[in-house]
């Protein structure tokens, strides 16, 4: 373990690490462009030179993500040489870039943004015109490309060949005229992660169809949640209108929509020190060990590990139109009387069961457990199955199971198949997946669902129940690692929680309404 010195101070450095890694591990800040941690060094930016201390004269200056450390060597990441490079750097990068910020959707989270306000500050020093580009080609029909904005430092390219496997994008030309485009075989379009260029790209190059012009980021909030796409349960952060900047003459709906998806950096791990190799421990939806992770001061435009398109579409799930009236035999009644006469018919049950929902928290599933498991025969069922044309699983992050909480609901439930014994006089179904008419016929149903269908007016009762988004708790996915979401939205009135509502369930006397 060689020590180093960075800026005066010793610093204990693994032997394969970079200057680069060594100095964010230590919690030196060094910008970058280029340099990703979760990706190969292309060392074209330039913008992370350090200057080199030589004993006998002489001090050198170069870039630190290709630097490799050496034992006693001496580091300076702020020197005024350093200060200098930067700067004349910054004017080479921002000598074609079109000062567009009030209209990009980077503005307020544009690592470029943030290193001309620190090292460089000044008028470009160029008095001829810029060189125009294509501006908003679409490389497919989710991500667009502004190439007056594009530095070139290609992580976008080497996403796709490195992370994606997909190598669907590639540089073309060279110079003033070099540009990134997608291959024409299609397979960028066809890449189910090709979404996480944009959360790389330090500019605003790289640009997302659905968020394009919806909003400024200093109007939104990030929630921790979790993607329940599938049985590995990436970490996400859904961002939503702040409640300080709530639309009063504008559409309200946006007040309480989706406005972006991106992957979720762990607090826990934004400042932790590399493991060997220099990369960081991995989470749910870990990266590939290129390096560590750069979430540190200055490190703006790095959203961490990646996530699958699915992910990035969960507006589109969580979205749809909503079950807010409890129902009896079709007809409305308030959402006591659903609870009464649904506790009433499990008193009455003499051989009830349960279809329990894959998609319920694990604090749901405790709480139907305790209150009901013993009164039901119950069943794990999937909520979802892969749909026409979704990647059903990949050596990435995809997995087959399509519902984020299989594994805890089996081990509380078991893991057989769908059955009904004979006698079966009361079926309750938690969540979507059932097909009514596949169960016993005469049969009194309880359906707790959140989404508006044919079956909810089937049901002897039906009680609306919230969403992910409506509600706190947590997944357990297929490795058995616990992640936890939090509330985006507050629920409708007529709406219960499932928690809360098993409890009611379970009472011996009359409940009122959650």
């Amino acid at each position: 373990m060689p020590e180093i010195f960075i800026n005066g101070q010793p610093v204990h450095a693994e032997r394969d690490q970079t200057v680069m890694q060594a100095a964010l591990a230590a919690g030196f800040f060094i910008p970058y462009f280029c340099w990703h941690p979760n990706l190969s060094v292309a060392g074209n930016c330039r913008i992370c030179v350090v200057e080199v201390e030589d004993p006998k004269g002489g001090n050198w200056i170069e870039i630190a993500c290709n630097m490799p450390v050496t034992e006693g060597m001496r580091v300076l990441t702020d020197s005024e040489g350093v200060r200098a490079r930067r700067k004349e750097t910054l004017q080479l990068i921002l000598l074609n870039h079109p000062v567009d910020c009030g209209i990009c959707d980077k503005a307020g989270e544009c690592t470029l943004q943030d290193y001309h306000y620190t090292y460089n500050g000044e008028r470009s020093v160029s008095v001829d015109a810029k060189v125009p580009a294509t501006k908003f080609h679409p490389l497919s029909e989710r991500v667009i490309i502004d190439n007056e904005r594009c530095i070139f430092c290609s992580r976008c390219v080497r996403f796709t060949h490195e992370v994606s496997k997909s190598c669907s994008l590639g540089i073309q030309g060279r110079g003033d005229h070099s540009l990134v485009r997608a291959s024409e075989d299609g397979a960028f379009a066809a890449d189910p992660y090709s979404d996480n260029v944009i959360d790389i790209c330090p500019v605003g190059a790289l640009l997302s169809k659905n968020f394009l012009y919806k909003s400024r980021v200093w109007y939104l909030k990030a929630t921790p949640s979790v993607c329940p796409g599938c049985e590995r349960g990436c970490n996400i952060d859904i961002w939503h209108r702040k409640p300080e900047w709530k639309l009063n003459a504008l559409d309200p709906r946006q007040n309480t929509s989706i406005a972006r998806v991106t992957p979720q950096n762990p607090p826990a791990l934004r400042a932790a020190p590399f493991s060997k190799g220099g990369a960081s421990e991995p989470g749910v939806n870990p990266p590939l060990e290129k390096g560590g992770r750069g979430d540190f001061e200055g490190g703006t435009g790095d959203f961490g590990p990646w996530i699958c398109n699915k992910a990035r579409d969960l507006a589109q799930i969580f979205e749809r139109p909503r079950a807010e009236q409890a129902l009896a035999k079709g007809k409305p009644v308030e959402l006591s009387a659903a609870i009464e006469a649904a506790r009433r018919l499990i008193e009455g049950a003499n051989k009830p069961v349960a279809l329990v929902s894959s998609w319920g928290s694990n604090e749901e599933l405790a709480a139907f457990q305790r209150a009901l498991g013993g009164r039901f025969a119950s069943f794990v069922k999937a909520d979802w199955l892969p749909q026409p044309g979704e990647r059903v699983e990949d050596d990435v992050l995809i997995k087959p199971d399509k519902n984020p909480n299989g594994k805890r609901a089996r081990e509380l439930f078991g893991a057989a198949p769908v059955q009904f014994p004979a006698g079966t006089d009361l079926v309750l179904v938690w969540g979507e997946g059932c097909n009514f008419a596949e169960l016993p016929r005469d049969v009194k149903v309880i359906y707790l669902n959140s989404y508006l269908a044919p079956e909810n007016g089937h049901a002897d009762v039906f009680i609306p129940i919230s969403i992910q988004t409506e509600r706190a708790g947590s997944y357990t996915n297929f490795e058995g690692s616990v992640s936890a979401f939090k509330s985006c939205f507050a629920k409708k009135p007529g709406v219960a929680h499932a928690e809360e509502l098993f409890v009611k369930l379970g009472a011996k006397s009359s409940a009122g309404a959650v």
